[in-house]
């Protein structure tokens, strides 16, 4: 829903560069969806296991909501007229580092499996 406001909703309000934005957001938060979908599948995880894989879910969902939040208030900012959205590129890297330490989470749940 998302990718189609972006793509048909924001393209007479905003700039081309702001629609790059929000659909690098968009992006973003498509294959995290697809990363928490298959966490998941891990119900009956080992204790060792268990760890990581809700280490995985929150840096995970929190690293969506900062990076692909922060780049939807990015691409609106000219549109939604709010102040502090000019002082909110730093949030979007802690969220990349977030969904960065998501995957190492994921990684070394799958390296504890049998």
């Amino acid at each position: 829903m998302l990718g189609a406001f972006g793509a048909h909703g924001l393209k007479k309000v905003v700039d081309a560069g702001s629609i790059e934005i929000w659909a690098k957001g968009v992006e973003y938060m498509f294959y995290h969806t697809f990363a928490l979908l298959f966490l998941g599948q891990f119900k009956e995880a080992a204790v060792g296991q268990r760890k990581f894989i809700n280490l995985a879910y929150g840096f995970f969902t929190f690293g969506t909501l900062l990076f692909s939040g922060s780049l939807y208030l990015l691409a609106t900012r000219s549109v939604t007229n709010i102040g502090f959205v000019n002082y909110i590129g730093p949030v979007t890297p802690i969220g990349g580092l977030l969904l960065i330490l998501g995957w190492v989470s994921l990684l070394l749940a799958a390296l504890k499996s049998k």
